[in-house]
């Protein structure tokens, strides 16, 4: 079956937050990290038939639940996870703040590589916890970890856990099975518990391989708790659904235990069938041809900066489907691009800044979009950038 990712859909007046957020009837919003495309036909027939059952209480999450999400990640992406590690949570970020507030205490030293997603560093605070940067190397509009600053930063911080960002949000980074072998193993060496958010996993462009960091060896499986969710890949964070796989029985019953005193242990029923019905041959393909359509959008973006707008670095795409561009050539800052393209250019992309102060002349783009929309946002985006 071919799907149609070109077709808009009206998203303004649903009360979504990408739309909705700001009352301007003219604004293109390429911000959030959700997309304007309908759900897979498999999800949306699998809702409606629990829709027209009509009675909507609360839900027992199934064994076949458990056993979708075991046979997806074994089959895609060769990780043996294990039914009774899973616990389930309403969504990624609660699930890391659970984490956090059951496995450290206030004042414990978190490693984090910058510009790193904006909600780390509110979980951080509300943890109490206190923040080690392990910053990311730019070089060549790519970005790399600086190892021997990854482990100076842990013995001299006496660092307790490491959030690790799998793939990387914003730079679009897919880090490689070696990469997280050296982190995995730096962290091993000297005691450090690695929470790896993996929310981006299926979301990879042509030539680059996802890899889950508990994947990679029993060691690694019994030192980490990894966040996945099908909420990103499939547009479906409405559904409020994630997991945690955690291999190690006492850290494991300590999470279940917070999320149960957060509050965040009842879940979505919808989430409950999405997730069955998009890991399924089906919600496969219509995944793949996503992927296709966005890494167009991606291409696209690259061919009318490098023609409309050279000045503007393009960061390299591996995963999500985020654009990181660099606008430092124009003398503003991210915040101030953002405010007054939404005000001026009634387009919105989101100021680097949220993601540290490394990206300050930053701008993150959400290609997860038709095309024309895309087009007429670079269009806007350019006219407004000639003149400054």
């Amino acid at each position: 079956m071919n799907y149609d990712f070109n077709e808009i859909i009206p998203r303004r007046g649903t009360d979504c937050v990408k739309w909705d957020e700001c009352p301007d009837p003219d604004l293109l919003p390429l911000w959030v990290a959700d997309m304007d495309f309908p759900a897979a036909p498999c999800i949306q027939q699998a809702l409606q038939r629990r829709l027209d059952h009509g009675v909507f209480g609360y839900v027992h999450v199934p064994e076949s639940y458990y056993q979708a999400v075991v046979r997806w990640f074994s089959r895609r992406h060769g990780w043996q996870m294990q039914r009774e590690h899973i616990l389930y949570t309403i969504g990624v970020v609660p699930a890391i703040a659970a984490i956090l507030q059951s496995l450290t205490r206030p004042g414990d030293k978190v490693l984090m590589q910058t510009p790193v997603y904006n909600c780390f560093f509110s979980c951080l605070r509300n943890a109490g916890n206190a923040l080690v940067e392990n910053p990311l190397i730019r070089r060549d509009n790519h970005y790399e970890i600086d190892f021997d600053d990854f482990e100076r930063k842990i013995v001299e911080e006496d660092v307790k856990l490491f959030l690790l960002c799998n793939p990387h949000n914003p730079t679009g980074r897919v880090w490689t099975p070696d990469e997280l072998r050296r982190m995995g193993d730096i962290c091993l060496r000297h005691g450090v518990f690695v929470v790896s958010d993996e929310i981006h996993n299926e979301l990879v462009m042509p030539g680059h391989h996802y890899t889950p960091f508990a994947s990679l060896c029993p060691e690694f499986a019994q030192n980490s708790a990894v966040c996945t969710s099908a909420s990103k890949s499939f547009n479906i964070a409405g559904l409020q659904l994630a997991n945690i796989t955690v291999p190690d029985a006492r850290k494991r019953a300590l999470i279940d235990r917070r999320i149960n005193i957060n509050e965040t242990c009842d879940v979505n029923p919808f989430g409950v069938v999405a997730l069955q019905a998009a890991y399924t041959p089906e919600g496969e393909e219509w995944l793949t041809q996503l992927m296709e359509y966005i890494h167009g959008n991606y291409q696209y973006l690259a061919q009318f900066l490098s023609e409309n707008m050279p000045q503007v670095a393009l960061t390299r795409i591996e995963g999500t489907y985020l654009a990181w561009i660099d606008c430092a050539a124009f003398g503003l800052s991210s915040k101030v691009l953002e405010t007054r393209l939404r005000e001026e250019a009634h387009v919105w992309f989101t100021a680097g800044e949220a993601y540290n102060p490394s990206g300050s002349t930053f701008l993150r783009i959400n290609l997860a979009c038709p095309r024309s929309i895309l087009a007429e946002a670079l269009q806007r985006f350019a006219s407004f950038l000639s003149t400054l």
